[in-house]
């Protein structure tokens, strides 16, 4: 028997997540020495459970996305570290939270957080990031900036209510869950990007632009998580797969899964969505319908729509490494899931 060929790592092409960490990595080193400054407190379950969740790194895709447009745009200045630390915060925040309302077993590839210290102690803390993502917002003394993210904030906790009221509700429209993943996911991401604009001083179309291409790339993102939880790994997304099954969420391949669903298969999706009723085989089935009724080809169809608009969003920019790589992230975030 042959031996495997051996892989040349050194010919295997990085990411464009992975350049643009390398392109961004001192701007990156620094927002995290930020972010483990202002997660120290004497109250000692504080760090301990921020560092669990921010420690166990993730994508940091949000903050990277903050630096790597200031630095596109030639900010020389030091306040996009704050921004980009507060942008994190606001997000380890969330999900913070998110655990204690979806009661998920994983969370960036731990065991969550409200797990190990409680429902109580995750909420809590969460508060606590939120109210230090704010004091990083007034530091840099733009209240542009500070009226941006904490917009962002606001619209992400409608964007939760509104995705509670419609769990487990097999009647919502593609349009409510798009209003949810545009509140919930896109709105941070176009935050994040927008105020690398505002501190930047560039002009309003050039904003506009930023505030585009993070709101675009928000929706693929989220559209490729969706698919994800049905035709994925946990390795790729962080999480458990098949967590949005069992807690009941309509994401867009049940959506129009059930829209194409004949009287045995509605009878399916009514016991193990609405009634709540769910067996061990169940998950299987549910994948295998969705393949059927090709509503998985058709979300990442649609993500891949919004990575082309997020990409077309930054040609107004001169052409530079730094902005051929933020569109080249476009592809990537709905390419990650093959």
């Amino acid at each position: 028997m042959n031996a495997p060929a051996k892989i040349d790592h050194n010919l295997v092409k990085p990411s464009p997540a992975d350049q643009l960490w390398t392109l961004a990595k001192s701007d990156m080193a620094a927002v995290d020495a930020i972010i483990l400054e202002r997660m120290d407190s004497p109250i000692g379950m504080i760090p301990d459970l921020a560092q669990h969740l921010v420690g166990a790194g993730g994508k940091r895709l949000r903050p990277l996305l903050t630096v790597s447009c200031a630095q596109m745009c030639g900010y020389e200045g030091g306040d996009h570290h704050k921004l980009a630390a507060a942008v994190e915060f606001i997000h380890s925040a969330t999900l913070l939270h998110d655990d204690v309302v979806d009661e998920s077993d994983l969370r960036r590839g731990r065991k969550a957080a409200n797990l190990i210290w409680g429902n109580s102690a995750s909420i809590l803390v969460g508060d606590f990031l939120f109210a230090r993502s704010f004091n990083l917002m007034v530091e840099t003394g733009s209240l542009e900036a500070l009226d941006i993210l904490s917009t962002a904030s606001s619209v992400i906790a409608e964007g939760e209510v509104q995705q509670l009221a419609s769990l487990r509700d097999i009647t919502i429209t593609e349009q409510i869950y798009m209003d949810v993943i545009g509140s919930k996911t896109a709105a941070l991401f176009a935050a994040a990007t927008e105020v690398a604009g505002v501190i930047s001083a560039r002009s309003d179309a050039e904003r506009e632009a930023l505030r585009t291409y993070g709101q675009k790339l928000g929706l693929a993102f989220q559209l490729v998580d969706d698919a994800l939880d049905y035709g994925g790994f946990e390795s790729a997304l962080g999480k458990s797969v098949g967590d949005d099954f069992r807690e009941g969420k309509l994401t867009l391949p049940v959506i129009r899964t059930i829209a194409a669903a004949d009287e045995a298969e509605l009878k399916f999706w009514q016991r193990v969505i609405v009634d709540h009723d769910q067996q061990d085989v169940d998950f299987e089935k549910a994948v295998s319908l969705i393949r059927k009724a090709g509503a998985l080809k058709s979300t990442l169809d649609l993500a891949r729509n919004y990575a082309a608009e997020a990409r077309r969003a930054l040609e107004i920019f001169p052409e530079s490494e730094w902005r051929s790589t933020l569109q080249d992230l476009a592809d990537y975030v709905v390419d990650r899931i093959s």
